[in-house]
């Protein structure tokens, strides 16, 4: 299932180096990876622990 995901990066990011990273809407929740290392794995986030990081 992991490659039927959608990945995307936010419009805010765009650091020098191009550091950010994906984020894939999953049935667990959210799916986060490292967008230049995509083969790395990725860590599940929970919509409870996503939205206390979004207000921020």
């Amino acid at each position: 299932m992991e490659d039927q995901l959608a990945y995307f990066t936010s419009s805010y990011s765009g650091s020098p180096n191009n550091e950010c990273v994906a984020c894939a809407f999953a049935p667990e929740g959210l799916r986060v990876r490292d967008s230049k290392r995509p083969d790395d794995g990725t860590i599940s986030v929970g919509p409870e622990a996503w939205q206390p990081l979004l207000a921020r």
